[in-house]
Order: structure tokens, then sequence, then C-alpha cells
């Protein structure tokens, strides 16, 4: 695994720090409608950067068994999705295939899987392709290593990328040793060879509730995770659900502050496993709320920059016609 990622050719990215302009409260959700979403569950979304492919997790009819991973993609920001369609066998298996995430430079899909050849019962994998247009040219998928992965449940991961190429890798680990209980927050840092270095919990983001599936924003100062801790929402019988919760931080060196709810797009219902647009204008997650078509949803909430408004991408609107610039778990 020493060298696997190292070959996708990731480079430093130049970081366009949001932190400059002041941004909107998060709007209220909106379905992504029956394009997307099915009678069955469809969770876990990642987006790409050029905002046209959408990855997400269902169990509906027509994968390889359990849950896989699927994708849709449209034309241009604004226009409808495509069918979605099941990724190929290199990635799907029999088992579960979940919570996808995009390399910064799209040349790689890491997400969790219980296939064999692991360190536990769910572990974390990673894939290659050439052509980031080709939603279907996937590679054989590589375990990251016992690093990352441990003897229990690995899965939720998400990548992280600074202006220098350095790369964080976040993940979710259910009862970790070292961990504050349930599912917590944990890191993993690239090595120059491409393999990841040992796991680390991320002790300002967790609590002894669940606190699990996170999105960064490109520039790295802000984290939108999913959790149960104390100020989440009770549904009609009391019960906590799952919320969407916010941490920033001045710079990439710093620690995270505390953990505040998101804001509008949280009901008293499930809201988990936010993705975050390149532009971090739009969240998708999915929500067991009424109003959809299944179990768990697909929705997308929205933010505007300050600096002038640009239509978002649920609302029907193409941006680059807008202004300066274009389960449970």
């Amino acid at each position: 695994m020493r060298t696997v990622v190292a070959a996708a050719g990731i480079a430093a990215a130049l970081v366009v720090s949001t932190s400059a302009h002041r941004l909107s409260d998060w709007s209220e959700a909106e379905n992504l409608g029956p394009a997307i979403n099915s009678a069955f569950n469809d969770q876990h979304p990642a987006i790409s950067n050029d905002n046209l492919s959408l990855y997400f997790v269902s169990d509906r009819p027509g994968g390889a068994g359990g849950t896989d991973i699927w994708v849709a993609r449209r034309r241009r920001v604004g226009a409808a999705w495509s069918t979605p369609v099941p990724l190929p066998a290199t990635i799907n298996t029999n088992t579960a295939e979940f919570a996808p995430t995009l390399a910064a430079d799209g040349h790689a899909l890491v997400f969790g899987s219980e296939r064999s050849g692991g360190c536990g019962g769910r572990d974390i994998w990673v894939s290659l392709r050439r052509n980031t247009r080709d939603d279907l040219g996937w590679g054989p998928a590589v375990n990251l290593g016992c690093d990352v992965n441990f003897s229990g449940f690995d899965d939720g991961p998400t990548w992280f990328e600074d202006r220098r190429g350095r790369v964080t890798l976040y993940f979710t680990s259910q009862n970790r040793p070292g961990g504050f209980g349930d599912f917590d927050i944990w890191a993993s840092e690239m090595n120059r060879d491409g393999s990841f270095g040992p796991a680390y919990n991320v002790a300002e983001l967790n609590s002894p509730a669940r606190d699990t599936r996170t999105a960064i924003r490109r520039d790295g100062l802000e984290m939108l995770f999913t959790s149960t801790r104390p100020g989440s929402l009770l549904d009609v019988n009391g019960n906590v659900t799952l919320d969407l919760w916010v941490s920033t931080r001045p710079n990439t060196h710093a620690p995270w502050s505390e953990p505040e709810p998101a804001g509008a797009m949280n009901g008293a219902f499930n809201d988990g496993a936010p993705a975050l647009s390149e532009d971090a204008e739009d969240v998708y997650f999915y929500s067991n709320r009424p109003g959809g078509f299944g179990a768990n949803d697909l929705w997308v909430s929205h933010r505007d920059m300050k600096h002038g408004r640009r239509d978002s991408p649920g609302r029907g609107h193409d941006r680059r016609d807008n202004g300066p610039g274009h389960g449970r778990r």
C-alpha cells in the first residue's frame, strides 16, 4: 500500500480561502427529487469538485448486494441529473460499500467496505482512476492499511489536502481504543511515500456521544460533521436525532473550535453525512424527514457569499451565468 495513493499523481493545489468573505446562514433543505432518490435508502453523498458528479450510497435494486456506491452526473450546474448507476465491480461487492469521498484532484476514491482482506469488520479502501471525467473508470480497491484501520469498524473518510499538498484523511471509528466512546472522528497524515501514518483522535471534535462523517471546507477552516451530542434535536418521541454540527479554526495548524449546531438544515429527524461543494456554498446530506421518497433521501442546503449572491444549483440555475465565478451513521 506504500505507493498506491502517491501513484495517483495527486498534486498540490492553490487553495482559495472563503474565510475572507462572509457566508450567509444555511437555507432550508431541498430534496434532490426522484431523479436521485428512490423508495430505498439513499445516503452518504460525495460531490465532485466541478459539482457535476454526485456519488452516494444506496441499497436499491440493481447493485452488487448490500449497500453499494452509485453515481449520477449532469452536463452543467443546474441541469438535470442523469439516472444513477452503480460503480463497477472494482468498487462494489456483495458485502457493504459505504461513505465515498473524492481526493482533491479527483483521481482517488476513498470509501468504507466490508470486503475480505482488511484489518477489521469494516475498513477504509482506496481506488484510483486516470480520467477524472470517467465516473466508472475506477481501478481495483486497495486497503489503506492497519495504521488507519483497526480490528473494529472504520468508515466515513474525508480527504483534505492543504495548499502545500499535504494530505490528512479524517474518518470515523467505533469504540476504538483512545476514543471517547461510540463513534469518534480520527485522522491520519499521508507520508511522503503515499502510505498513511498512525491514526490519532481529533479530540476537540468528539464527545461521549456519536460523532461521525465529516466534510471539510477546501481551505481547511470549517468542518461539518454528524453528531448525537447534547444539543441535538429530539424527535416527536423524545429520542435524540442525528444532527449536523460545525466547527471552525483560524488556520490549519490551530485546534478546532467548540462545535455548534449547523443551522436550518437540521430538523427533528436524522440528518447526517454532509458533503460540501468546492465553493462551500452547498451541502449535500441525507435525511429521513417527511417530503422524501424513501427511508433516507438526499437533500441539499445552500448559502451565499456576502460579496455577491450566486444562485444555487438546487434552484435550477447555472452559476456560470450569474455574476463573477462560477442508514444511520
